[in-house]
């Protein structure tokens, strides 16, 4: 259960955490016609700071322009909403969502007669895959759904309507008995998780699946891939087959609700000694640093959440 909080951003103002409703009928109901964002804030020793702020409004913005929805806000704006919703909220660590969707209208598939509505709501939130996932890993399986195909629904934009196959995805792993869910591509190759990216350890070197594999791209995955480079890890985005996973000596999930979560077996098969690698481990340890503004891969990645200055009086 999501815990509310004091306020939410809808178009341009904070209203009420109760306010924020749409009609039944608005068309995202009927036809899942929304984008939306992930985002963390962390409370780090100057304060609560949002990570990758606005690469995040940046994906957000890309998202709606593949499907045609024009956003009245521009990045920095969108920045500003969420630093005004959570500095309202009161929180120091929190989860951010932002969300772009078509309104009350018309009711039919055709939704240019729809407004745009834009929202953005903060709330706590821990571990997406559980408390101990992040020291001791995950089980997971290969999931018997296959990610969205090329040229049906655009894998780039972090949409609503992608997250059914998503929930597909994690359901069967959930009802199966395994946390997770590993989806592959319509060639048969991994891709990714249904709501994280993958990446593979084999020889010292990191494999990731690239973005022409149906994956989103991911704005920890980005994080991640410059750790490997500020660490001196060899990375490599190529198609990977399914097997790779049963005889890689790590595997990891990245992504802004599991940040960096180990995968500790796949199919019941154990990856590498069945527990967090050594590599996984370097990289997990250094994301840690950098988001919580111990250390830096990139200047600007964390956006501090100032306090209101009180007035002062005459």
């Amino acid at each position: 259960m999501v815990q509310a909080t004091e306020k939410i951003w809808h178009n341009g103002r904070l209203i009420a955490w109760n306010d924020a409703k749409i009609h039944v009928l608005s068309h995202v109901v009927s036809y899942g016609s929304s984008v939306f964002e992930g985002i963390r804030c962390y409370d780090t020793a100057r304060g609560p700071a949002i990570f990758r702020a606005h690469d995040h409004a940046q994906r957000l913005l890309d998202s709606a322009k593949i499907y045609r929805m024009e956003v009245p806000y521009t990045r920095d704006e969108l920045v500003a909403g969420m630093i005004d919703t959570v500095r309202e909220s009161g929180l120091r660590d929190c989860y951010i969502r932002p969300i772009v969707l078509r309104g009350y209208g018309d009711v039919g598939v055709l939704p240019r007669q729809n407004p745009i509505e834009t929202y953005i709501a903060c709330y706590p939130w821990g571990r997406y895959l559980g408390d101990d996932a992040i020291n001791n890993g995950v089980d997971v399986c290969i999931s018997s759904w296959t990610r969205i195909a090329p040229n049906t629904l655009p894998a780039l934009a972090k949409a609503g309507a992608n997250y059914m196959n998503s929930q597909l995805i994690r359901m069967e792993a959930d009802i199966n008995g395994y946390s997770e869910g590993i989806a592959l591509d319509d060639a048969g190759y991994i891709s990714e998780g249904s709501g994280e990216n993958l990446f593979v350890i084999r020889a010292g070197k990191i494999i990731t699946p690239p973005l022409g594999a149906s994956v989103l791209p991911g704005i920890t995955r980005d994080t991640i891939v410059r750790i490997a480079g500020q660490l001196g890890i060899p990375i490599v985005e190529t198609i990977i087959p399914r097997e790779m996973l049963y005889i890689a000596d790590e595997v990891f999930f990245s992504g802004t609700a599991a940040e960096v979560t180990p995968i500790r077996s796949v199919d019941r098969v154990s990856v590498g000694n069945g527990r967090r690698g050594p590599i996984t481990e370097r990289i997990q340890k250094r994301y840690f640093e950098v988001v919580n503004g111990q250390t830096e891969v990139e200047s600007g990645w964390l956006m501090q959440v100032t306090p209101v200055p009180e007035p002062v009086e005459a």
